[in-house]
């Protein structure tokens, strides 16, 4: 997969800066682009693209395979002629990402472009005929007009009965046409974004989740691959057990895949899911890899994960008809037991290494610069973990010491001199050097640490469902923090 040591920026589209409340696929898009390949890295990682759901999280989405609508540029659109500049002035935010108004305001904009859309074009008609979004189409359509879980639907409905879905289709015509039509532009403006960043000789790391949601498109048409009831409802859900951080352990509840039933089909639909998102990305990260060796399963109506159970999944076999299977990076993070180690390297995916996670005082701790091999990709941290800057800050006195003192060992042992004070200033860049000067073929940083932000920058925090996925940087990256990782970037020969 890296043919040579190489560097990567970590930042999601909707943490880009602009004028519309939330990053799109714009101007800003192309100039992070062109900052992030000026400065010697030759990977830009993002996060799912997917439309989100509850709790505006990318990893639940309404579809798998959907792209975000609120990542459309409405500039575009405008210079399409399908906005006015009245409009596009109203459109406008400025401020912190607030989903609650891009929901209420977006879609309206939205419409506004469809209305004055030529959907009889030839490309378009070309595009809703492949079928590409159908499902999503359906399914959005349905939300619309029925609103609901679509388990509330009405029988016909909810089973996908084929004269209720072309009387759907034909009765709310112009609403599915709509929900094609953001996939559209969603898709052309995204592979327009990604030609230009592979032309910089930039390539896009892309994340799906391992799961899907439980009211999600993908359950509505495909229930046959799902742990569900005759009603559709989950029997069993995706979680995990009591661990250090949680005496009653995650209760996530997203339905479990009846790998049995996938297998019968020769994992087709996860098939065509990785083939989907190698169309989207260069390289493929695959979430919560260890459910594809053993998986937690929970009772679906149980009030915890205390009474789940491991189960075997798919292992190798769900990798077998892939292609590009070269490109994949595992998720490997959490408690990993000797089956994902030995199924990441039977299959010859790069893991991860988070140095966040290093300075615990073991001396074995596989995240320590002098444990990380090659065949991972090393990160200072990742979207769910604190920033650098934010970890220092949030550690007593004591803690800090003991820190400082386990952090410096490292840069010792690595020859690297960094002033490591009283505060939080000098870690950033500590990690920095630390993951750009590892063994690790790919050294991924994050955009918040390459600024040294604090933990006002965080993007999620895990097992909480308010107040993430809103970072934005208020401008563009530039000047002393990006020249100052070009000159790493140089020094550590990932140029």
């Amino acid at each position: 997969m890296f043919q040579t040591r190489a560097a990567g920026v970590l930042c999601h589209i909707s943490s880009l800066p602009g004028k519309y409340g939330i990053g799109s696929l714009g101007k800003e898009a192309y100039r992070f682009a062109k900052l992030v390949a000026k400065c010697g890295a030759k990977y830009w990682q993002i996060l799912p693209l997917v439309q989100t759901g509850y709790g505006d999280s990318p990893y639940s989405s309404v579809s798998c395979n959907s792209g975000n609508p609120y990542f459309i540029d409405l500039e575009k659109l405008a210079a399409d002629g399908l906005l006015t500049a009245e409009e596009l002035r109203a459109a406008r935010h400025s401020g912190a990402l607030d989903y609650g108004a891009l929901y209420n305001e977006r879609y309206m904009t939205l419409r506004k472009a469809f209305s004055r859309f030529n959907f009889d074009g030839g490309e378009f008609r070309a595009f809703v005929k492949s079928g590409v979004a159908e499902d999503y189409a359906l399914f959005m359509t349905a939300k619309q007009v029925y609103g609901e879980n679509f388990l509330a639907w009405e029988s016909p409905l909810k089973f996908r009965d084929i004269d209720a879905l072309e009387k759907l289709r034909t009765d709310f015509h112009e609403e599915y046409l709509f929900w094609n039509f953001l996939q559209y532009e969603f898709r052309m403006q995204w592979f327009a974004l990604k030609a230009y960043c592979n032309g910089l000789g930039l390539k896009i790391i892309g994340d799906i989740p391992l799961y899907v949601a439980a009211d999600s498109a993908d359950v509505w048409a495909h229930p046959e691959l799902f742990k569900l009831d005759k009603e559709l409802r989950p029997v069993k859900v995706a979680g995990v057990p009591p661990d250090y951080f949680s005496k009653t352990g995650q209760l996530w509840g997203n339905p479990i895949y009846d790998w049995e039933a996938h297998e019968k089909e020769g994992f087709r639909w996860w098939t065509q899911r990785l083939e989907s998102a190698f169309l989207l990305y260069d390289i493929v990260r695959i979430d919560h890899f260890r459910g594809i060796d053993r998986y937690y399963e929970i009772p679906a109506f149980a009030e915890n994960a205390v009474n789940g159970t491991w189960q075997d999944g798919p292992k190798e076999k769900l990798f077998a008809g892939i292609a590009n299977k070269d490109n994949i990076i595992a998720e490997d993070l959490g408690v990993i037991d000797e089956g994902v180690a030995a199924l990441r390297s039977e299959l010859g995916f790069p893991g991860m290494k988070v140095l966040l996670f290093a300075f615990d005082g073991n001396e074995e701790n596989e995240f320590l610069p002098r444990n990380i091999t090659e065949d991972s990709v090393c990160y200072t941290g990742t979207h769910d973990n604190d920033t650098v800057a934010g970890y220092v800050k949030s550690l007593s006195t004591e803690e800090f010491l003991l820190f400082r003192s386990r952090v410096a060992t490292s840069l010792a042992e690595e020859g690297i001199w960094v002033p490591l004070g009283d505060t939080s200033k000098g870690f950033p860049e500590a990690f920095m050097r630390l993951a750009l000067s590892s063994r690790a073929a790919l050294a991924v940083v994050p955009v918040q640490d390459i600024l040294g932000l604090d933990n006002s920058a965080r993007m999620n925090l895990p097992g909480t469902n308010e107040g993430n996925w809103k970072f934005r940087l208020e401008k563009m990256p530039g000047g002393r923090a990006m020249a100052k990782l070009k000159k790493m970037i140089k020094k550590y020969k990932r140029i």
